[in-house]
């Protein structure tokens, strides 16, 4: 069984012809996803609905489940919330926000920051793993698969290795994307933390593609493919370890890359042409339209009374007025939990909800 991890760089040429070749696949789709992304003219409405979504898939790898309602539920009341899965989402959606603000500050993915990360998405901050005893097993059998360091020394000289890594290109000359796959079996196999090492790892391969300026914000999620080939990620993170299978591996990064971007570009499209034709109708009709209306609108899949109040700089009664208004248009759907109202952007929900 296979224990500590070795330093990087790995001692092996990874520039066959199958990685070469997917390689620069993945990163057209890539480079193609960069540039929709700054067709919207406030990202930060994909920053937050997508990050959502990621945060859900993410969270269901770890079998962390949660409903798209109770998520956009918990985004509005929390004190309404009776999943305490919405919880944990949301808190990876800080952790998000909170790693992509570090990154794009100071340029840099240090180990601290991690730690910062994982404090956002646990709720604490418990830092590296200090007791030995942490083993990875097989979740049908319940057979032991895998020993990560045990000794906190190991841990902290093994992330110092990572941090080099991911900050200095002149440590190992290869693609970006390749060195993301390398990094995120790096830090799983670490696995520095008590919990939550699984969806940390996550976040931090979207902050490298923002960190080495492949993407401008992060909006590139990997987990929802990797709850759909799930048995294979696992396998193969596996197989590195026992056999150091890096080909297949790597291989298997790539294809999530360009098939997530891919999808990213038509749900971003979707977005795009849906917050177009919202601006159009409501312009067209209505007196009170603002760009500040349809960025509330597209920024919370669910809103609410006093979201419009506070973004508008409006009073309740206007806010509720305008809001039933576009309930009557067919843009809206209205809802009722306890005492309060909430309202549905119908285009935008189906979007991020459809089965692709």
């Amino acid at each position: 069984m296979s224990t500590i991890p070795r330093f990087l760089p790995p001692e092996i040429d990874l520039e066959t012809k199958a990685i070469l070749k997917k390689t620069a696949s993945a990163h057209r789709y890539l480079a193609e996803l960069k540039g929709i992304s700054a067709s919207i003219p406030n990202q930060a409405i994909l920053i937050n609905t997508l990050s959502l979504q990621e945060a859900k898939d993410s969270s269901a790898i770890e079998n962390i489940i949660t409903t798209d309602d109770d998520l956009y539920r918990e985004e509005l009341f929390p004190e309404y919330a009776v999943n305490a899965s919405a919880k944990e989402v949301k808190n990876y959606v800080s952790a998000l926000k909170a790693g992509f603000d570090l990154v794009r500050k100071n340029s840099l993915l240090t180990s601290n920051f991690i730690i910062d990360i994982h404090s956002k998405l646990e709720n604490h901050r418990s830092g590296f793993r200090v007791l030995a005893g942490t083993e990875l097993k097989n979740e049908q059998t319940g057979e032991t698969v895998y020993i990560p360091p045990q000794n906190p020394q190991d841990i902290i000289e093994l992330m110092s290795n990572l941090e080099l890594f991911i900050n200095d290109d002149h440590v190992y000359d290869a693609d970006i994307l390749v060195k993301m796959a390398i990094i995120h079996f790096q830090f799983e196999s670490i696995h520095p933390f008590y919990d939550g090492n699984g969806r940390t790892g996550r976040i931090i391969n979207v902050l490298y593609l923002v960190l080495k300026q492949l993407l401008d914000i992060p909006v590139l999620y990997l987990s929802r493919y990797i709850v759909r080939h799930k048995s294979d990620y696992y396998r193969l993170l596996q197989k590195v370890r026992d056999e150091e299978t890096w080909e297949e591996w790597i291989l298997f990064i790539l294809e999530a890359v360009e098939s997530t971007s891919r999808q990213t570009i038509s749900i971003i499209q979707s977005i795009r042409a849906s917050l177009l034709e919202y601006k159009h109708r409501i312009r067209s009709k209505h007196k009170f339209y603002s760009q500040d209306l349809i960025n509330n609108l597209f920024y919370h899949p669910y809103t609410k009374i006093d979201f419009l109040m506070r973004d508008l700089n409006i009073g309740r009664i206007t806010a509720t007025k305008y809001l039933d208004a576009l309930t009557e248009d067919g843009l809206l759907q209205k809802e009722k939990i306890g005492r309060s109202n909430f309202y549905i952007n119908t285009a935008l929900y189906g979007i991020l909800t459809r089965s692709e």
